[in-house]
């Protein structure tokens, strides 16, 4: 598999941009509501994400798509709206240093979600890894 294909590529600019999320919500969030935030945030992602389909003329008919991928992409909005109206909250009130680490207990949720209701295979590393990303997190937390 090329580099440019690897989910390992994504994966890291994903972590990446999530860094940057933290630090540059943080600024932003300063002195105004934090749901103003969450939304202007979702206009600004709404038309990169169009720009993006747009210049690689992607863009697909609606009604094409199949039932269950509307379902759990509603849910997945649903989700992704939830999760940035708690996170910009708690960036406005905590330090981004202990907000964005625990958010990452994502990851541990995620590792355990897929376990049971996908099917995911546990390995050891999974499991040690998952382990570790909460035992951080509750080390950020508490101390």
């Amino acid at each position: 598999m090329q580099l440019r294909e690897s989910w390992l590529l994504f994966a890291l600019g994903s972590a990446l941009f999530a860094a940057l999320t933290a630090l540059f919500g943080k600024l932003g969030v300063v002195g105004i509501n934090s749901n103003l935030a969450t939304f202007i945030r979702t206009i600004v992602i709404l038309l990169v994400t169009a720009g993006i389909l747009s210049l690689r003329n992607e863009w697909a008919r609606p009604a094409g798509l199949p039932l269950h991928s509307w379902l759990f992409l509603v849910l997945s909005g649903i989700a992704t709206g939830l999760s940035w109206l708690c996170y910009y909250r708690a960036l406005q009130l905590g330090p981004v240093s202990k907000v964005a680490p625990i958010d990452k207990l994502s990851v541990a949720l995620a590792i355990v979600l897929g376990l049971l209701f996908l099917g995911e295979q546990p390995s050891w590393p999974l499991l040690v890894g998952g382990a570790l990303i909460v035992a951080g997190a509750m080390v950020i937390a508490l101390f």
